[in-house]
């Protein structure tokens, strides 16, 4: 049976490892976290006379570089000038040219928001009258490519490393003593430490390339890292390197003076070491509360203390398992994990998870705001499967307490007639190791007597020793098949294992819940779209949503119209297609109809022109009478998924 436990966890922290890169690499871009509310001139709008400037409002706060807002001509060519800057509370404006001739404006942002993830996006406006335009924005995204990828694994990397070492540390301290002196122990908690250490180092260098401009090439820019130790995130990083400093000065007194003192004298180390070890750890986890979601937002002087918290129970639970696994495969044979041990743990566990629920709660109403942000956002989404996971490896957490306990009421001691028939194998070898050096004594005195003397010293020695090793191996590999045939500690090991297995996927999946838009902030971005498109339909513009699902893969989403001035002669036509959490995507093909059918005018078609990611553009549509007419979108999602859907709207 024990044979078997290896290749089995082989092949599980293989599918464990598999599960969690497709999450990452199912991850795509990061959301951006502050939403563009408002814009003036209006995504859309027809001015008369140019505007002396541009101004973008988001939902917070954002950090400016000088090419963070960009306006294009017709042809490509830049028309601001002078650096971008803060208006009032989160407007931010950049001047344009004066003289500025009739046409389509085409505005990029590439903006940082407050929690430290890039936000990018574009979209139009027209001067007099709206004209074809050159400019491509289809590919405009932030935190994408090979660097996005890289720095989303870096964050995976930060925060398992952090629970490893975290946890690990925490378990020797608060559980087992003793396993201070236990060589895979020291071994995973190191391990932990330099993954911390690699993956902030890595962050630091990618940060300039992941915020601007995604090349692999600018990874190592000088200049890029100057700007990004300006920021908070980049001070975060810096201060975690700092403290991972502290961070191995305690693991060489924990795995070197503290190991070496005896168990009276580890009473006052145990109490200074586990004073300083939570100022560090906590140190390490104000890092990620100080640069991203609890430092911005609603009640943030609460929250970041509350996520400090949070991170720290995650650390307590999730990397003591880890250490309690190691414990148990590949613990010392002659000293194995005690049942006391594994209790102690349990009760840290306990106390965390109960930190763990406490925190989530507060987090989850600061992140959401309301009930319909769990199923109608992609963070409420990520929420409702973490929330699954967590009770998932609560349950399998209460199955290793039943085995805990069972293994608690197992007698340690081996039965007296075992020790017994120890003694009695190991007399017997002893004697057999006489007999054998007597034989090669007599054996070598026949020769002579100075070499009979020589050999029977060497040979006898040698064997002595030889047989000694071999009595050693195999008294360590009944010691193991003894521990190993345990029905409760390979019950225990089994059920840790899987928690262990549970806790990969639910590291990958929260890695990813902080690299997406808070629900709150997205409805309140969708009501602020809202809002001004009302404003613009009140102005003389119509506004039609429809919503739209084509069967296929993808197929969902809604479509907007925006007629303006939506009256009898020419007119100008936006159309946006959007996804069901509002993010603007591109569909191979998009027609429109206008049919009156009180007076049988129409259908008449037209195609608008594809302009930037999921906005189309038709100038000069002409409305021949006024009435109630019938719009018509048809919407092809593929070579074969297509529907069509419609409204009646007034216009006229």
């Amino acid at each position: 049976m024990t044979q078997t436990i290896a290749p089995r966890v082989r092949t599980l922290v293989l599918l464990l490892l598999a599960a969690t890169g497709l999450l990452l690499a199912g991850a795509g871009p990061v959301s951006a976290h502050a939403a563009l509310t408002g814009s003036d001139p209006a995504q859309g709008a027809v001015v008369e006379k140019a505007p002396t400037q541009v101004s973008l409002t988001f939902s917070e706060g954002v950090a400016l570089s000088n090419d963070s807002l960009r306006v294009l001509d017709p042809k490509g060519k830049r028309i601001d000038r002078g650096d971008p800057a803060n208006v009032s509370g989160t407007t931010y404006a950049v001047k344009l040219h004066s003289g500025l001739p009739d046409g389509t404006y085409t505005v990029t942002y590439q903006v940082v928001s407050e929690d430290s993830h890039p936000v990018a996006g574009a979209y139009t406006f027209s001067i007099g009258a709206p004209s074809q335009t050159s400019v491509s924005v289809s590919g405009q995204e932030a935190g994408g490519g090979v660097v996005g990828w890289l720095y989303g694994f870096g964050r995976y990397v930060s925060y398992a490393g952090f629970i490893v070492l975290a946890g690990g540390a925490a378990f020797v301290l608060a559980c087992w003593q003793r396993g201070s002196g236990v060589r895979a122990l020291q071994r995973l908690v190191v391990t932990g430490w330099l993954a911390l250490t690699a993956a902030t180092l890595g962050l630091l260098l990618l940060r300039g390339s992941y915020t601007s401009t995604g090349k692999v090439g600018d990874v190592f820019d000088l200049d890029l890292l100057g700007q990004v130790l300006q920021t908070k995130t980049g001070a975060a990083l810096v201060s975690r390197l700092l403290l991972l400093a502290a961070a191995a000065l305690f693991i060489a007194v924990l795995f070197g003076a503290y190991d070496k003192r005896e168990d009276e004298e580890k009473r006052d180390l145990t109490f200074g070491l586990a004073i300083g070890g939570t100022v560090v750890a906590a140190g390490l986890a104000a890092s990620w509360a100080m640069s991203e979601h609890a430092s911005t937002g609603l009640q943030a002087q609460i929250a970041m203390p509350v996520d400090i918290l949070h991170l720290l129970a995650v650390a307590s639970w999730l990397g003591g398992l880890v250490a309690l696994l190691v414990a148990l495969y590949r613990g010392p044979v002659d000293a194995p994990l005690p049942g006391s041990a594994v209790r102690r743990f349990s009760r840290v566990a306990f106390g965390s998870v109960l930190a763990l629920v406490a925190t989530g709660i507060y987090q989850s109403w600061r992140q959401l705001g309301s009930w319909s942000a769990f199923t109608g956002t992609r963070y409420g989404q990520l929420l409702l499967v973490k929330i699954g996971l967590v009770v998932l490896l609560v349950g399998i957490a209460w199955i290793s307490r039943r085995w805990t306990a069972r293994l608690a009421e197992t007698v340690v001691a081996k039965p007296r007639k075992a020790t017994e028939d120890s003694d009695g194998e190991k007399e017997h070898a002893t004697a057999q190791a006489g007999a054998s050096s007597s034989t090669s004594a007599a054996a070598s005195g026949e020769k002579g007597a100075s070499a009979g003397d020589s050999g029977k010293k060497g040979g006898g020695s040698q064997r002595a020793a030889q047989l000694a090793r071999q009595q050693a191996a195999i008294d360590t590999a009944r010691q193991k098949q003894e521990r190993d045939a345990d029905p409760d500690r390979f019950g225990l090991r089994r059920s840790v294992l899987a928690e262990a297995g549970v806790a990969v996927v639910l590291l990958a999946v929260t890695t990813m819940l902080t690299s997406t838009e808070p629900g709150r902030t997205e409805e309140d971005a969708r009501a602020a779209t809202s809002s001004s498109s009302a404003e613009a339909s009140s102005a003389g513009a119509l506004t039609l949503d429809m919503s739209f699902d084509t069967g296929g893969e993808d197929g969902e989403g809604v479509v907007r119209i925006d007629l303006d001035p939506a009256r009898v002669g020419g007119n100008e036509m936006h159309v946006y297609v959007q996804r069901p959490n509002g993010r603007a995507f591109d569909i191979p093909e998009v027609k429109v109809a206008f049919t009156l059918e009180s007076q049988d005018i129409g259908p008449l078609p037209v195609v608008p022109d594809h302009i930037a990611t999921g906005h189309w553009s038709a100038s000069g549509v002409q409305i021949p009478v006024a009435g109630e007419w019938k719009i018509t979108v048809t919407v092809r999602t593929s070579d074969i998924d297509q529907t069509t859907v419609s409204k009646n709207a007034q216009i006229g």
